[in-house]
């Protein structure tokens, strides 16, 4: 079995499953899966997991990512990229480049976001695009999202250039939409590129026809930013089955491994009490 992860450089035209699937051909490996979905008409860094890697998944969504964004402004569309359908104009205002940081930097800190409706989320087991495909209207609630950092990068004529780092579930298309209301005008995305998740960046990346099992990273190097605690004997046997046990630590999460690599992440459930949350071995 190849198992590892992957700093893929998904091109523009191409679904995140496309390239996924890309990947499992190029390597051989069915078992396979990838952390947030980058839309057909964005590019940037999409990181695949091979193996038993997928199973560190939800240690890697929580992952903050960011993003490189051009909204061109007096346009609306139905989807909020430029691969939908105009369903708004509107005239823009004067406007400076101090008036347009203002802006965006009155998005920092959290707030509530309403997800579009053209999105992968699923309800009842279908994806809510395809539900806005059919006219069909589903309640979107409010999510709670952060902005860590955002900034202009260039203003011309309707386009507005801007950088932003956000927390899991940030929606740039919908962030778009908003900046461009909070400046007087409606706006859709022309361009988005994800240029980091967490620590990884996307000059590291490949396009996944240029990929190798030598560029596998594996679940360590994935996972270095949760800390290790190493056993042996008796504990390695019990976090292999999973069992309770203490441990000398007061860190409220922790990867256990033995000289062989990870075993197992672990959760603090009382004193020094710790539970397996997921095997990783």
């Amino acid at each position: 079995m190849v198992s590892g992860s992957l700093l893929i450089n998904k091109e523009i035209g191409l679904t995140s499953r496309q390239e996924v699937n890309n990947v499992s051909r190029k390597l051989n490996e069915k078992k396979a899966g990838h952390i947030g979905t980058l839309d057909p008409f964005a590019d940037g860094l999409l990181i695949v997991l091979l193996g038993s890697s997928t199973k560190i998944s939800p240690f890697l969504e929580v992952m903050d990512k960011t993003y490189l964004a051009t909204l061109k402004l007096g346009i609306k569309t139905n989807t909020g990229d430029l691969t939908g359908e105009v369903v708004e104009t509107k005239e823009i205002p004067s406007l400076s480049k101090d008036k347009i940081s203002a802006v965006l930097h009155s998005f920092l800190g959290k707030s509530s976001q309403i997800p579009p409706i053209f999105s992968a989320l699923k309800v009842n087991g279908q994806e809510m695009y395809k539900y806005a495909r059919k006219g069909i209207e589903i309640e979107r609630k409010p999510r709670e999202i952060e902005v860590f950092d955002i900034g202009l990068v260039s203003f011309e004529k309707d386009e507005i250039t801007f950088i932003a780092k956000v927390s899991k579930g940030t929606y740039i298309r919908t962030l778009g939409e908003d900046i461009a209301v909070r400046l007087g005008t409606v706006g859709h995305l022309t361009k988005l590129t994800r240029t980091a998740v967490g620590p990884y960046s996307l000059k590291d990346a490949k396009k996944s026809f240029e990929v190798t099992e030598q560029d596998l990273l594996p679940i360590e190097k994935m996972l270095n930013h949760i800390k290790s605690f190493e056993v042996n004997g008796d504990l390695a046997k019990k976090a292999l089955n999973g069992m309770h046990f203490r441990l000398p630590i007061n860190d409220e999460n922790i990867l256990i491994k033995d000289k062989d690599g990870i075993i197992a992440y672990y959760k603090r459930e009382s004193n020094d009490v710790y539970g397996c949350v997921r095997g990783l071995r």
